[in-house]
């Protein structure tokens, strides 16, 4: 039992582990390529490495009456609506207040999976989504810099922080029904069918005219397979078993492993106070995943009696 949990978890873990190098993917795609030629190659590369694996495998499930719409709103909430949000939002905003908004996400999630799912918290987790949000804010703010964050860039960026709760709570109904590789082969899809015509408009001219670079390109490839394949798999196997909230919770690691990966591989700095936001984010997440045996104070109880 105790085996099977730590699988669960370490699922989750994979899943931000992948997510978090693809911050360095897209810094290399992007010298080359503009940011919709990117996703679009990216989710054309997943669907067809999924589908072709998936048949091999017989892990295709063949969509049941009715849940083709569920499908498309699932994809429509991510990759596209996600995509669109973050891509955009990153021009007019840093890395660093784009990382801080995302890190809202698991502040948020417990309200969506309350009303959907009637998922509890009880206070010790909530002090730990809020203790970890903290330790995100260390390693991402500089104090002596500061943060200068155009409007339109983070309601973009908080466009894309919706769109996960809302393809979490989507994700949630569909996994009891699809395994995860049938899941992912049709949102990668489906998402690149919604990312088509945008990409007609606004970049198909550019895009067509750009020599091939192989650089760049190898670094969509990896974001194909590790971040649209890899990782939804792994994210998807974390949410059906140990739900929304304690998957989503990882989402704060994201930043952490990208300051750790840029010590690594680009030689930049860690200080004292990434190094203290470092130990507040693992510290609130271990408080988030604590459950009381007797006297489980859970939040909102009079709210809980509704049911979603």
């Amino acid at each position: 039992m105790k085996n099977n949990i730590l699988k669960h978890y370490m699922a989750a873990l994979l899943a931000m582990f992948f997510w978090s190098f693809s911050f360095v993917w897209f810094k290399i795609a992007y010298q080359a390529y503009e940011p919709m030629t990117v996703i679009l190659i990216r989710l054309s590369l997943a669907a067809a490495i999924m589908f072709i694996f998936s048949r091999l495998t017989g892990k295709l499930q063949a969509l049941q009456k009715g849940d083709l719409a569920w499908m498309i709103l699932l994809s429509f909430f991510e990759p596209f609506l996600y995509f669109m949000g973050e891509s955009f939002g990153l021009k007019y905003v840093s890395p660093t207040v784009a990382a801080v908004i995302v890190a809202t996400i698991p502040l948020f999630t417990p309200f969506a999976a309350w009303y959907f799912f009637k998922e509890k918290l009880n206070s010790a987790n909530l002090a730990g989504l809020v203790l970890s949000f903290a330790g995100v804010s260390l390693v991402v703010f500089d104090r002596s810099a500061g943060l200068m964050a155009s409007p339109l860039g983070v309601g973009l960026e908080f466009i894309a922080v919706l769109s996960t709760i809302g393809y979490t709570v989507v994700l949630k109904r569909m996994v009891g029904r699809y395994n995860g590789y049938t899941i992912i082969s049709y949102q990668n899809l489906i998402g690149t069918f919604m990312f088509l015509p945008f990409w007609g408009i606004f970049e198909a001219r550019e895009a067509l005219a750009i020599p091939f670079a192989p650089e760049a390109f190898m670094a969509i490839i990896k974001l194909a397979v590790f971040a649209s394949i890899l990782g939804f798999i792994f994210f998807t196997y974390s949410i059906r078993h140990i739900g929304i909230n304690k998957s989503n919770m990882f989402i704060n690691l994201i930043p952490v492993f990208v300051a750790v990966f840029s010590f690594l591989i680009l030689g930049d700095e860690i200080n004292g106070q990434k190094l203290l936001g470092i130990t507040v984010v693992v510290a609130g997440l271990f408080l988030a995943q604590f459950k009381r045996r007797k006297r489980n104070h859970e939040i909102y109880p009079v709210l809980q009696k509704r049911r979603a």
